[in-house]
């Protein structure tokens, strides 16, 4: 579908801008183009110039330029080739010209760019994202670091970015309810995650991506690859999952069970709903977020864990999976209304076996409000 400009979230952009005197941002991360022009790149090779003042630029590759003049926020659509029979560079190098036109056109000198942006989402095509190497980021001179000014802006989520992230969270819970319906023992967990995984893209009609590693019973761990473990009866499946429709993510974990549990996971999922509840009830505008962290791992010792999980147990979602802000008990941060915070604690038992529990919360002025359906408790 076709969203609005979300002005909201661009005119946050614009103050952090001026308040660093900025004239402009080039951006290239999937994700960060997809804020700012609400374009989902098909390849990754696409550039947003976002002007503190005046209407952005989308450079954007031939091919995609119908989907892009009917999605994005801006009517200056710079197209360049895929394939250029005169010049054997790669396509981002033609991008990069044409970025670096534009600035010179519209006289924008101070420039930021994503010198730090350590992760991104892959494009479209999802299975060979696309790196920007050396001489993009030498092509505009001094620039600024642009990423913690888009992190910032980012944390907090507009109302449109609430309600587009409602939509991948509406879809992981049909999803995971379709399988706790068609789940059987005997099954392997590899036939869970295509169970899982063709719902979402077929449900999704072409807008939406799923992602899922699936563990049953004993091959549950950390973070492992997804294996061919036969599904336990009488134990959790658990399911790591991750829904993008149209740019916007949720993060969850979830669990189904063929059977009854057996008493050790009915005590363990006990002790883990304790620690998950005292983690939510914490996450209110202007509590701390190194507090959670330790809210989470302290409750998890007391239930006889200490040292766990590995992982870290808070994160921000938006745009991205994972993103600002994070929950560490030796950094620091304050959770704010608006912001979208996936919630994750786990117990792993030595040799095999555990659970985790994960979901995406909105912080409001009210307290925390649970995105998706699909409950903690899949007793």
């Amino acid at each position: 579908m076709t969203w609005p400009r979300d002005d909201a979230k661009l005119d946050r952009v614009r103050g952090l801008m001026a308040e660093r005197d900025l004239d402009a941002l080039v951006v290239r991360a999937p994700d960060n183009v997809l804020y700012l022009s609400n374009y989902w790149c098909m390849k990754g090779y696409d550039v947003v110039l976002f002007p503190r003042e005046g209407d952005p630029t989308l450079v954007v590759m031939e091919p995609q330029l119908e989907d892009a003049a009917a999605t994005a926020w801006t009517d200056d659509l710079r197209p360049f080739t895929g394939y250029d029979a005169n010049d054997p560079r790669p396509a981002w190098a033609r991008s990069t010209d044409a970025a670096q036109a534009v600035c010179r056109e519209r006289g924008l000198e101070r420039i930021g760019l994503e010198l730090t942006q350590g992760t991104q989402v892959a494009d479209r095509m999802v299975g060979e994202p696309t790196v920007f190497t050396q001489p993009f980021f030498q092509a505009f001179g001094a620039a600024e670091d642009a990423s913690p000014l888009l992190a910032e802006a980012r944390m907090i989520k507009s109302e449109q970015e609430v309600e587009r992230m409602r939509g991948a969270n509406d879809l992981a819970a049909a999803a995971t309810e379709h399988v706790a319906q068609n789940i059987r023992p005997g099954m392997r967990e590899s036939d869970v995650a295509a169970m899982w995984e063709a719902y979402v893209l077929a449900e999704g009609g072409g807008r939406a991506r799923g992602y899922s590693l699936v563990w049953s019973g004993p091959g549950i761990r950390t973070f492992t690859a997804t294996g061919d473990r036969p599904v336990q009866e009488n134990e959790p499946t658990l399911l790591e999952i991750w829904v993008c429709v149209e740019g916007y993510w949720c993060d969850h974990t979830k669990n189904v069970c063929p059977g009854e549990l057996t008493p050790a996971y009915d005590e363990l999922l006990d002790q883990l709903l304790g620690v998950f509840d005292a983690a939510v009830g914490h996450a209110r505008d202007g509590a701390s977020l190194p507090e959670l962290d330790r809210i989470v791992r302290d409750g998890i010792a007391e239930a006889g864990y200490p040292g766990q999980p590995s992982h870290p147990i808070c994160h921000g979602v938006g745009a991205r999976a994972h993103e600002p802000p994070y929950a560490h008990q030796a950094g620091s941060g304050t959770i704010r209304e608006g912001m979208v915070l996936a919630i994750e604690p786990g117990i792993y038992w030595e040799g095999g076996g555990g659970l985790r529990l994960e979901d995406n919360f909105l912080v409001t002025a009210d307290g925390p409000e649970k995105l998706c359906r699909y409950p903690e408790d899949f007793r």
